[in-house]
């Protein structure tokens, strides 16, 4: 049993050296940021290690060497003189409430104020600021280093209340006007945040902010390479094989399945998500930690508002524009879940220069799909209810169509009526087969057409022909016409084809079915 000490939420980089816990070491890229210019900018995902960046920055802006002794910057030719530090929180707040960002500003500029003998006044915050920072400069006779952690979480929180959102919008844009007027008591500035909101000041009115998130040099500057997790995580690898009683190439092949595969620019490094794989070594579990620890769930409502086919997510294409930068009237969802982590980079072609999206790894997808359901349905997440998600996963692994056609058919009948349109039932009907542990193809090619769904459980074959206000009939003479079932004909499991018709008008809401099921084929004899 190893004795490393996993640092599970830790954003301290003092605490986590000083105290022993495992540093993946990213003290190279100080110099290097150093010199990309007085303002930077990175968007990352949240839980993915901005915060401990900023904190690692912090600590050398203080000059603060020896927490770096044994590691990268302490043998590089950087400059250990102290300048003071300004540093912005906003990740604990909860901004639902009206005046929730003008208090966390408050808060923060009293501190300072206290510190650099301001007087607190009635002037405005960004006049606030102003003072600070000119004070800071003055008292201590150096320029100043201002950090600033995800400056989006008062936008990102409350993009359901567009009042709200719009008076944040109009506060910070005025607070970081200050970085670009008072720029000569400026040494260096970062800013993190999860997504790059186009109408922000740091984006419309700082021409010269140098934003990095999609810059190839910067690829792993958070987040975890494999070569990163075999150097520093090895013994933890080895005690969750032994925890999962399989071995080393199995136990790093799952983690890489559920948390591996975020690629944030074209030339770059896949990287792990760092928060879920020291939550898998501490539980000795490898489970979809990331998106318990909090779901924004307008990306979902807008996925479901917008009518989008669930199995269309994966595949969009984006141009880089479209990527960067994003609007709270944004129809497209897309750039907004590839900013916020749970779209990433598949491809990149040069001759076009679009960008292929996907899910980047099986927590990912399986958390958005869960999250998705539960908009459309939200009873499937009761395992006690009789359609949770559980149950169908049952009756499809067990080779009980019909009771998952029973099953579906109540469940429909238990919705509002306004939310249905054949979308919606084509899309319910998707999450659960994806979520119950199966293979789900959706609109799968043949040599005769395009099925609406195909899905492997367990030793079964489920092949699925949706209608809308038409006829089972028609549903299951497409199935046996173009001979979806003909690619199974020497495979030895039982499959179902299953013609189902969504009928919806103002005295009738239901699902009729059929179910045909094609034998398996006989083996070959022995010769």
């Amino acid at each position: 049993m190893s004795q490393l000490r996993y640092p599970v939420g830790m954003q301290t980089f003092s605490k986590i050296i000083e105290e022993g816990y495992v540093y993946v070491d990213k003290t190279s890229y100080i110099k290097t940021l150093l010199g990309q210019g007085q303002f930077i900018f990175l968007s990352r995902p949240r839980r993915f290690g901005k915060s401990l960046l900023l904190s690692t920055l912090e600590a050398y802006f203080e000059g603060r060497r020896d927490l770096f002794k044994g590691l990268a910057a302490d043998t590089m030719d950087l400059d250990w003189t102290p300048s003071p530090v300004l540093h912005f929180d906003f990740n604990a707040e909860n901004f639902s409430r009206e005046d929730g960002l003008e208090q966390l500003l408050d808060g923060f500029l009293w501190r300072y104020e206290k510190k650099y003998g301001c007087i607190k006044t009635e002037q405005s915050i960004s006049q606030r600021f102003k003072n600070i920072i000119e004070a800071a400069y003055q008292n201590t006779g150096r320029q100043i280093v201002i950090l600033i952690d995800e400056y989006d979480k008062p936008l990102l929180d409350i993009e359901d209340y567009p009042e709200i959102f719009e008076k944040n919008q109009r506060i910070l844009k005025s607070f970081f006007g200050n970085l670009k007027s008072m720029d000569r008591y400026i040494r260096f500035a970062f800013i993190t945040g999860v997504a790059r909101f186009s109408k922000v000041s740091i984006f419309s009115d700082l021409n010269n902010l140098n934003d990095i998130s999609m810059v190839n040099a910067y690829s792993d500057i958070c987040g975890w390479s494999e070569e990163e997790l075999l150097r520093y995580f090895r013994p933890g690898i080895e005690d969750l094989a032994e925890e999962l009683e399989v071995d080393f190439e199995d136990t790093l092949s799952a983690l890489r399945g559920y948390y591996d595969g975020y690629l944030f620019t074209p030339k770059g490094k896949r990287l792990y998500n760092p928060f879920s794989v020291l939550k898998a070594f501490t539980n000795k579990e490898i489970d979809p930690y990331w998106f318990d620890s909090g779901t924004p769930t307008f990306l979902v409502r807008r996925i479901r508002r917008q009518g989008t086919f669930p199995p269309d997510i994966n595949g969009q294409i984006c141009t880089r524009k479209e990527l960067i930068a994003v609007g709270l009237n944004d129809r497209n969802p897309i750039p907004l879940m590839f900013q916020t982590g749970y779209l990433t980079i598949d491809r990149y072609n040069n001759d076009t220069r679009l960008y292929a999206l996907r899910f980047p790894n099986r927590e990912v997808e399986e958390g958005f799909y869960e999250e998705l359901l539960q908009v459309y349905a939200p009873d499937t997440s009761d395992p006690f209810c009789p359609f949770s998600f559980t149950r169908f996963k049952t009756d499809l692994a067990e080779g009980r169509p019909r009771d998952f056609m029973e099953r579906l058919a109540t469940m429909l009948k238990t919705l509002p009526y306004e939310d249905l349109s054949e979308s919606t039932y084509r899309a319910i009907t998707f999450l659960i087969t994806v979520l119950s542990d199966t293979t789900a193809l959706a609109e799968h090619h043949s040599y005769r057409g395009r099925s609406d769904l195909e899905v492997f459980s367990g030793k079964n074959i489920y092949i699925f022909e949706f209608k809308y206000n038409k006829t089972v009939r028609e549903a299951m003479d497409q199935l046996r016409d173009r001979d979806y079932a003909g690619r199974y004909a020497m495979d030895q499991r039982p499959v179902y084809l299953i013609g189902a018709n969504f009928i919806e008008d103002r005295d009738n809401r239901g699902l009729e079915y059929e179910i045909k099921t094609c034998a398996p084929s006989s083996p070959a004899p022995e010769k």
